[in-house]
């Protein structure tokens, strides 16, 4: 007869919170700027030196490179990898689907950023979807 072995309590895991991203699932601003550089490769050196200098993507610090790539990119200046069209493109697509982290990013740190009305660049205000039109308008009424 043999006697069976004590047994050891499972080792416990905490509980999942409801409503919390499973820890790989990255936040809705991660996500948007994963998309944006997919959809937009000119933005790869800017996301890779990024995530060198930073340890991992920050929104709405890597969106300030974003702006400043856009600008120049409409500016017409050599160099810039990034195509200002794609670009209002995709974020105007994003702005439709109304995400709250994705509109957090794009309103506060792309829309708050673009050039004011003595700056260079601010024509590209002109070139903005109707969505992001519509919440330039509501963040910066004068331009």
């Amino acid at each position: 007869m043999t006697t069976p072995a004590p047994s050891t309590p499972a080792p416990s895991t905490p509980a999942p919170t409801l409503g919390a991203p499973a820890p790989s699932s990255p936040t809705p601003g991660v996500q948007l700027v994963r998309d944006l550089v997919d959809r937009v490769p000119g933005f790869r050196g800017a996301y890779d030196a990024h995530v060198f200098s930073q340890g991992h993507v920050r929104p709405h610090v890597f969106f300030w490179d974003v702006v400043q790539d856009t600008v120049r990119s409409y500016l017409g200046q050599e160099g810039c990898a990034v195509d200002w069209r794609r670009t209002l493109d995709f974020l105007e697509e994003e702005s439709r689907r109304g995400a709250v982290g994705v509109d957090e990013v794009i309103v506060t740190s792309f829309l708050g950023d673009l050039p004011h009305p003595c700056e260079p660049g601010h024509g590209i205000v002109a070139e903005l979807g109707p969505v992001m039109a519509a919440r330039f308008l509501r963040l910066r009424p004068g331009g």
